[in-house]
C-alpha cells in the first residue's frame, strides 16, 4: 500500500459525493486558525501517534498541511501503520484556497 496524491479539484469532488473522505489537518493550531477547510479533524503532526485511533479511513482518509509536505510524511506513517485508503492533499491548504474556495485565507 501507498500515499495516494489528490489534487485540490479532485478533492472537491470527493466532497460532493454522500460518503465524503475524513479530513486530518496536521498543521499548528495557529495555522488552522488562520486558514481551514470546513469539517477537517485537526489533528497536529506531532499528536497523530497518540490520537492514530481516531483516524477511520474506510471512506477515505485526506491529510492536510500547508503545501503537501508534512501530510505526504503523516499519510506515509498512517500507511505503514496499516492504515489504507490514505491520500496526501497536493499543494495543500494553499492549493485548495488557490483553485477550490478563495474564501480560505493564504499565508
Amino acid at each position: 500500500m501507498s500515499v495516494i496524491q489528490i489534487s485540490a479539484k479532485e478533492l472537491q469532488l470527493k466532497l460532493q459525493v454522500a460518503k465524503k473522505p475524513l479530513l486530518v489537518d496536521v498543521r499548528e493550531q495557529n495555522e488552522v486558525n488562520f486558514a481551514q477547510i470546513k469539517g477537517s479533524l485537526h489533528i497536529p503532526m506531532n499528536q497523530v501517534a497518540d490520537r492514530i485511533k481516531e483516524i477511520d479511513s474506510q471512506s477515505g482518509c485526506v491529510v492536510i498541511c500547508h503545501h503537501g509536505l508534512r501530510s505526504q510524511q503523516v499519510a506515509a506513517y498512517l500507511v505503514h501503520a496499516g492504515l489504507s485508503n490514505i491520500y496526501n492533499l497536493t499543494g495543500g491548504i494553499d492549493a485548495w484556497s488557490l483553485q477550490c474556495d478563495h474564501t480560505v485565507s493564504r499565508y
